[in-house]
């Protein structure tokens, strides 16, 4: 063996003697102190250490809430987390449908997904076409499916329009605003040619 791959070992080194009362075996093993102090340790003989580590816990003083704040937190590693979604309606994933893909992100060219017909229109001349993005956009904006014919966006856009008038409203800016977004959503999908 090359001499660098041997440890130096002088017969002087010191051996560490069980932090037990009364015992002066060599001390080989390692326990924390508290569970406040987890880096400085007793170093116990073996017989010594199963008998600390059996009577040892770790949540001795806590409080019924701090040990359930200490478990919860443990899930995470005690890192911090937050919330991956905002949407507060529960399942909001599981309702995606082409109507809500609103910058066209996904494709569904084989009607796998979807069903063929979902990411069509019938245009005035009676071909199937594609619903552009801003299509799709308008028609959420009215809260309508894919699917809606003409007179379903003219019955939703007076609707809406009774609903989020100023006079109905109080002058509110909040309906002011969405007003706004539907008559520019309604306006784009009659310019469009959306039937």
């Amino acid at each position: 063996m090359p001499p660098s791959k041997l440890k130096n070992f002088s017969p002087a080194q010191s051996v560490r003697v069980c932090d037990h009362p009364e015992c002066d075996s060599e001390g080989e093993f390692r326990a924390p102190k508290s569970p406040h102090d987890l880096d400085s340790y007793f170093w116990f003989c073996l017989d010594h250490v199963r008998a600390y580590n059996s009577t040892w816990n770790y949540f001795d003083g806590m409080s019924q809430n701090d040990i359930e704040r200490f478990q919860k937190s443990a899930v995470t590693w005690h890192r911090p987390t937050w919330p991956f979604a905002t949407d507060s309606r529960k399942g909001a994933a599981r309702d995606f449908s082409p109507d809500r893909d609103f910058f066209g992100s996904f494709r569904d060219d084989y009607g796998v997904l979807w069903g063929e017909d979902d990411d069509t229109v019938v245009d005035e001349s009676g071909q199937r076409r594609r619903i552009t993005s801003e299509e799709r956009r308008a028609l959420a904006e009215l809260n309508l499916d894919s699917d809606a014919d003409l007179q379903q966006i003219k019955d939703r856009y007076k609707e809406l329009v009774k609903k989020f008038h100023p006079d109905a409203n109080g002058g509110s800016k909040k309906a002011e605003e969405r007003l706004k977004a539907v008559n520019q959503a309604y306006g784009f999908l009659l310019s469009s040619g959306y039937t």
